[in-house]
């Protein structure tokens, strides 16, 4: 089961041992759809989630109704929640160096 609300968003798996993770929407950081042929049949779609998060950094919400107004309305949210709370996407561009430097930060610039 999934659910959002303006900060977060909720995934609830599981029948008899259930699971619940929530994710801040300032993380996610890439949001995209995809439909299989059963998926286009029934009017379905999963949404492919991409985030910053570290338990959950990639995970899809699977077979949703109206999935690519779903997954508009979610990534609204996220550029909403991300100008609220003054985040830009650079905070999240990581140096795969592990220098511990962002390639882009001015201190990176300044250490050269």
């Amino acid at each position: 089961m999934y659910s959002f609300d303006a900060e977060r968003l909720f995934i609830k798996s599981g029948m008899l041992n259930i699971k619940e993770d929530e994710i801040r929407l300032y993380r996610i950081l890439d949001l995209s759809l995809k439909r299989n042929f059963i998926q286009r049949i029934f009017g379905l779609g999963t949404i492919v989630v991409d985030s910053s998060d570290k338990t959950m950094k990639c995970f899809e919400i699977k077979n949703i109704k109206h999935a690519k107004e779903g997954k508009e309305q979610l990534s609204q949210l996220v550029e909403e929640e991300r100008v609220r709370k003054r985040i830009s996407g650079r905070e999240f561009i990581s140096d795969h160096d592990h220098d511990g430097y962002d390639e882009y930060s001015e201190d990176y610039d300044d250490q050269r």
